[in-house]
């Protein structure tokens, strides 16, 4: 899975926000869509995209199916954003450097 994959998966507003709703616990695609304003099979298909994402997993539970955030499909992005940080570090360091020698002289 790609950086790409994720930007993709997490595009859509709808998606978005049932990825959110998953932040503090696990759950049903019924708990997922109340409050939405998509039916519970749309819902079902946005969870599907979330998995081939590797953003989501599921865990059949009776007849039920609890949904969770796979912590470890959101590294490929942590990694992409991360190498942004060490750009912005790295500027401000040499910007840093720049105003004590320019201070010092």
């Amino acid at each position: 899975m790609t950086y790409q994959d994720i930007f993709s998966a997490l595009a859509d507003p709808t998606r978005r926000q049932i990825f959110e709703n998953l932040r503090d616990r696990p759950k049903t695609v019924g708990e997922l869509a109340m409050g939405q304003t998509v039916s519970r099979p749309a819902v079902s298909q946005h969870l599907r995209v979330l998995q081939d994402a590797h953003l989501v997993s599921v865990e059949p539970q009776g007849n039920r199916r609890l949904y969770s955030i796979k912590r470890d499909g959101l590294k490929e992005l942590r990694d992409y954003l991360d190498c942004f940080w060490s750009d912005a570090f790295s500027a401000y360091r040499a910007e840093i450097a720049r105003i004590v020698e320019k201070e010092g002289k």
